[in-house]
């Protein structure tokens, strides 16, 4: 018997979309768990160094600028290589680009166990930054051929989420690995753990259309909002273009602080709570598993806004106001005497980085054609790059001739409004730009 439109049985528009939905496939969601550990790795191997720098600042009697010059170094290299990486990368594709920019770093990382001075520290520290460049140009990359961009945000926040999984692996193993070897080996360890990485990456990674584990229905949610092919874009098509500054100008004002908490929190806990490599572990893990969920909830909230009516524009800047508000009570830090007291502020604005970071990230992939989406990561991440420059030569100087953190903490606590004002008033509707 045939049904009418209304009666039993019937399908609806909605219990069809509902059907299809269900039914779509999950491929997309393995390619994210590798980024996600990708992404884990690459801040093991960077928050490494600033775990161990009580350790290798009494060995090698460094003083803050001393420390200030080894992070200048990665953030000089970081600036440099994610403007090329972000080229690279729609050049290559995420697959090639991701296995240039992991080789380095692997290689960088293991020549550490090498070193035996600041100086050496400058130069592995430089070969890092460069290598480490490319994790997000590649991940977002990935990100953009492998999930449509209702889930992009979602998706960007679950693998952003892997630096907070790196913070908090950091304090839990190299502990247990210096006291039980040495600094070197755990350097040697942590290295190995990415070069593994990468063999698997290689055997799984293709690109959607080429993947014999995606089903066709799976591929045609991918490319359910899929933009019509275009070549490559010069750069000199993407720098006059306002919604790659509101990008970049933002991530130049904002990366700094992450990299001021990546780099400087253990030793602002060993400061001025008098905690050591066997003790402020615990405050460092509880700081980032909040900056974890923070980066997940940031992503969630403007993707659930979005499939429940609201434009991209409004998700984005809402969530992004939420976070920047949320940033703000970071200025009082330094006059709390408590440190878990402390440890719950600095945990609620990393939380809110992330969540600020995760809804940035998407803006290339929300305004820009996907071939041009790496390149302008890479243009943003070379302005926060040299902005992560700036904060090191700051920190150095304020912490070797003030010794307070305030006037760091009040930068910290301030940039993510600045820096949601510019976006807005650069691309007030996050509308698709204009490249021809």
């Amino acid at each position: 018997m045939t049904q009418t439109a209304n009666g039993p049985g019937a399908v609806t528009p909605g219990s069809a979309a509902a059907a299809a939905t269900a039914h779509v496939g999950r491929y997309r969601w393995v390619i994210l768990a590798f980024i996600f550990f990708a992404t884990t790795l690459n801040y093991v191997d960077r928050f490494t160094m600033s775990f161990l720098r009580p350790t290798l600042g009494a060995q090698f009697h460094w003083n803050e600028l001393d420390y200030s010059h080894i992070v200048f170094a990665f953030s000089a290299a970081y600036a440099l290589g994610y403007f090329i990486f972000g080229r690279v990368i729609d050049k290559l594709g995420a697959k090639l680009g991701y296995t240039i920019a992991v080789v380095i770093w692997t290689c960088a990382h293991l020549a550490c166990a090498l070193v035996t001075s600041a100086t050496g520290f400058v130069f592995t520290q430089f070969a890092l930054g460069l290598g480490q460049s490319g994790n997000f140009p590649a991940a977002l990359k990935s990100v953009t051929e492998w999930f449509p961009q209702r889930e992009r945000a979602f998706a960007t926040g679950i693998f952003n989420a892997g630096t907070n999984i790196g913070a908090i692996i950091t304090p839990l193993i190299i502990p247990i690995i210096v006291l039980t070897f040495n600094w070197q080996t755990a350097f040697v360890i942590t290295g190995s753990l990415s070069a593994l990485w990468l063999v698997v990456w290689l055997k799984i990674y293709r690109e959607p259309r080429q993947h014999p584990k995606v089903t066709p229905a799976e591929l045609a949610y991918i490319e359910s909002d899929k933009q019509p092919p275009i070549k490559a874009l010069p750069w000199l098509k993407l720098f006059p273009v306002k919604e790659t500054w509101a990008f970049a100008i933002a991530k130049f004002l904002t990366d700094p602080i992450w990299w001021f908490y990546l780099f400087w929190l253990p030793s602002f806990f060993h400061e001025k709570y008098g905690l050591n490599l066997t003790n402020f572990g615990p405050p460092i893990i509880a700081i980032y598993v909040l900056s974890d969920i923070g980066s997940v909830a940031g992503g969630w909230m403007s993707s659930t806004m979005i499939k429940h009516g609201a434009s991209v524009n409004l998700a984005r800047k809402l969530t992004m106001l939420i976070a920047a508000v949320c940033v703000l009570p970071v200025v009082f830090c330094m006059y709390i005497s408590d440190e878990w007291v402390a440890v719950g502020i600095i945990g609620l604005a990393t939380a809110a980085h992330q969540a600020f970071s995760a809804n940035l990230f998407t803006i290339p992939s929300d305004t820009m054609p996907k071939a041009a989406v790496a390149s302008v990561v890479g243009i943003g991440g070379t302005a926060g790059g040299i902005g992560g420059m700036l904060i090191a030569w700051v920190a150095g100087l304020v912490l070797q001739y003030t010794g307070t953190y305030t006037p760091l903490f009040i930068i910290a606590g301030s940039m993510y409004l600045v820096a949601l004002l510019i976006i807005h008033l650069l691309s007030p509707r996050l509308a698709p730009a204009d490249v021809s």
